[in-house]
């Protein structure tokens, strides 16, 4: 029996999966983001370490049992000076040089089309397209929420507050989303918003994209401004998986497949909009309900990389679990 390990690192979470070569998920664990950018790259290594010891010591195996491992880190590429050091990371904690590391984007990729050539695009806290075709990979996006990450949770979450303060000011008409985000951040006073999310939270992302939730919240509630916000991240969605299918070279009349990951992509709103302006476009895009999640497409991209990618009996096993 090969076991593979799959790690999916996020901007909320990393999440840990040790799958066999039959299908079966050994162990999982899940814990805090290793997104290291605010933390120091030493995160990393103190997220793997206690959650290797958790999934093998479920499954009752040791580190040097993997015979592959796939690590998705966020942030990975981005800081060229970082990629040694993120790269020698797994090998102190595994034991060994049993496996690779990329962008968490591979994950999702991986996970939702089962590693088959064609697009997926993320919308969680950040947002990106990863496709391949015919064995080269290509991502767009994922510029960072300064001045990136169009169409993700912090996008839509920054939107929002904007949003709130027009209407605090009388630039925009009052909609539900004004009490709404007065309630979910907990003031009373409009200018406090301020206090609390620049001193309290201290502008921290994932505090910041969790206020998506009160925009599609408010978009549910009639709340017109929430729902051009919304409208317009599905728009810019479908714009970076465009990009991507150009780059890659898939032809005008040659079907894409595309699926999709992430915490946005479950706001009804979101993969409705996402769907329609997807169809839109001339491209014959093939749009997929994503088959795996990440952490278990980490895995799969690990037993790929072996050179023993699950048999068919295998995925349908694993699918119906």
């Amino acid at each position: 029996m090969s076991l593979f390990l799959g790690v999916d690192g996020g901007g909320s979470k990393t999440a840990f999966v040790l799958l066999d070569d039959g299908g079966h998920i050994v162990a999982e664990a899940q814990t805090a983001s290793c997104y290291y950018f605010d933390d120091g790259i030493e995160l990393v290594g103190r997220i793997l370490t206690e959650c290797v010891a958790a999934v093998t010591s479920r499954a009752g195996v040791e580190a040097s049992d993997i015979d592959q491992a796939f690590l998705g880190l966020p942030g990975y590429g981005e800081v060229s000076s970082d990629l040694d050091r993120l790269n020698a990371i797994p090998g102190e904690v595994l034991g060994h040089g049993r496996y690779s590391c990329d962008n968490d984007m591979v994950c999702g990729w991986a996970g939702s089309l089962g590693a088959v050539d064609g697009i997926n695009v993320i919308s969680g806290t950040g947002s990106m397209t990863y496709g391949e075709r015919r064995g080269r990979g290509h991502r767009v996006g994922g510029w960072s929420e300064l001045f990136g990450d169009e169409g993700s949770a912090y996008w839509i979450a920054a939107r929002g507050l904007n949003a709130f303060t027009r209407m605090s000011d009388g630039r925009l008409s009052r909609g539900p989303l004004y009490d709404l985000m007065k309630l979910r951040v907990g003031i009373t006073s409009d200018l406090d918003v301020i206090d609390v999310v620049v001193n309290e939270w201290k502008g921290q992302r994932a505090l910041i994209a969790d206020l998506s939730k009160t925009v599609v919240d408010a978009a549910g509630h009639g709340d017109e401004a929430s729902a051009t916000i919304l409208r317009e991240a599905s728009g810019e969605l479908v714009e970076i998986v465009e990009a991507t299918r150009v780059a890659l070279g898939f032809l005008d009349d040659e079907v894409v497949p595309v699926s999709y990951s992430g915490g946005m992509f479950t706001a009804d709103a979101i993969r409705v909009g996402f769907e329609q302006a997807l169809h839109a476009l001339p491209p014959a895009y093939e749009l997929r309900v994503p088959m795996f999640g990440p952490a278990v497409g980490a895995a799969l991209y690990a037993a790929k990389q072996h050179g023993s990618p699950l048999a068919e009996t295998a995925l349908d096993r694993l699918g119906s679990r």
